[in-house]
This record gives C-alpha cells, sequence and structure tokens, in this order.
C-alpha cells in the first residue's frame, strides 16, 4: 500500500494551494480516505474526511469554507483544495486512509509541508 502526498509549498496568507494524495496498492473505493495536519509543536489533528464512494466530506470547524476535500475514484487519487489561506494553516499535512467500516485509519502518506507567511 503506497499514498504518496504531493502539491506542498510556500503561499502568502490569503493564497491557495491544492494538496493531492495518489493511492495504490489497495481497493481505493474501499477506503474513507482523510487529511491530516501537525502544526509545529502541536498534535495530528484530522481535517477532513470523504466516505469510500466520495458521497460524504466532513470539514474541521477551523477549515470549513476554506479547504475541500475531494475524491477521484476512477484515478485512485484525493485532493485538498485550500484557499484564503492563513498562517495558522501552516503544517505537515499528511493523507490516510481507513477501511469503510473501521475506525483507525490504517496507512499513511509521507506528509507534504505547506508553509503559509503572513
Amino acid at each position: 500500500v503506497q499514498l504518496q502526498a504531493s502539491g506542498g509549498g510556500l503561499v502568502q496568507a490569503g493564497g491557495s494551494l491544492r494538496l493531492s494524495c495518489a493511492v495504490s496498492g489497495l481497493i481505493f473505493s474501499d477506503y474513507t480516505m482523510g487529511w491530516f495536519r501537525r502544526a509545529p509543536g502541536k498534535d495530528l489533528l484530522i481535517i477532513a474526511s470523504i466516505t469510500s464512494s466520495g458521497g460524504g466530506t466532513t470539514h474541521a470547524d477551523s477549515v470549513k469554507g476554506r479547504l475541500t476535500i475531494s475524491r477521484d475514484n476512477a484515478k485512485n487519487t484525493m485532493s485538498l483544495q485550500m484557499s484564503n489561506l492563513k498562517p495558522e494553516d501552516t503544517a505537515v499535512y499528511y493523507c490516510a486512509a481507513r477501511r469503510r467500516y473501521s475506525s483507525q485509519y490504517t496507512s499513511w502518506g509521507q506528509g507534504t509541508q505547506v508553509t503559509v507567511s503572513s
């Protein structure tokens, strides 16, 4: 199983980025996917998740209206569209997968750094 996150970088406050997660080695449509982030000195937090079919999404209150999760089951990819970025969005972002009926994320990407300058 491999999850490859990409798309991070340095952006000014108010700017946009799009993160991608390419997944291989599992039946993608059987898995709920999530984006997590770890800000400097803080705990790992889940910020968004999407059901296996893509029909349902959840977003943390801190990112609602600014970050949007999506997936393409035909391409085995997941994305996080990030707009109106704030310095507090600075973190390493991770994609992760869990089986549909499981509560635990068991497969993780390597992380991609997002830095938002003020």
